[in-house]
């Protein structure tokens, strides 16, 4: 039996997870690190309302087995690619650094195709930058997903998006841009539970690894 750590558990990917790992006979306990509260959560579940910016007063409570991490913004909500910078790179960062020093072994995160340290694309090198940098935390296993875009029912409406995907999902035909293609949050959830209990070292799975590695749920 397994403690998991989630850090995203409302956004789209990581609120399928927890629904996952709720039914999970894998996972005896469950610790979810929001800045909200979410209501008719199950025993099994343990709530943390935690302030990022005081991550001190909170990161002995990243106890367990494995720390999954869906966190993340747009950089439209965070309001500037300084503030998104914080979000996505600083506070992730920071508790995935407090997690393996506190001694969980496993860490996966949701990372994002195209994530290059050196892109000239400020996404995906703030994405390449967080997985390079957690994989020198010295975790027994990190696993790294790079999906494209995310398909699932999102609490807000991004009409963006929306148009993306369904461009996306006519023109990915094409091989040479397959790797975007969009893929459903549910299976990137399977996916990390996989990541945890079935891959045995490090890696790093791309777009359609993800897929094959849902499949294995």
């Amino acid at each position: 039996m397994r403690t998991a750590c989630i850090l995203g558990a409302t956004g789209l990917v990581g609120s399928e997870l927890l629904q996952l790992l709720i039914n999970d006979e894998h996972y005896s306990t469950i610790s979810i690190f929001v800045r909200r509260p979410l209501k008719n959560l199950p025993k099994k579940v343990e709530q943390h309302i935690i302030d990022f910016d005081n991550i001190d007063a909170w990161k002995h409570l990243l106890k367990g087995d494995v720390l999954f991490s869906a966190f993340g913004t747009t950089i439209r909500k965070a309001g500037s690619k300084e503030a998104q910078f914080k979000i996505d790179f600083t506070y992730q960062y920071e508790v995935a650094k407090a997690a393996q020093e506190n001694g969980i072994q496993n860490y996966v995160l949701v990372s994002s195709t195209g994530a290059n340290a050196k892109s000239s694309n400020f996404y995906t090198r703030m994405k390449g930058l967080l997985d390079d940098e957690v994989q020198l935390l010295g975790f027994h296993k990190t696993i790294l997903l790079r999906p494209s875009i995310l398909k699932g029912n999102r609490n807000e409406f991004r009409i963006g998006e929306k148009i993306g995907i369904v461009i996306a999902q006519v023109i990915c035909i094409l091989p040479f841009i397959k790797k975007y293609r969009p893929i459903n949050a549910t299976k990137v959830a399977k996916a990390m539970i996989n990541g945890d209990l079935n891959v045995t070292t490090s890696a790093t799975f791309d777009l359609e690894e993800v897929d094959q590695l849902s499949h294995t749920f």
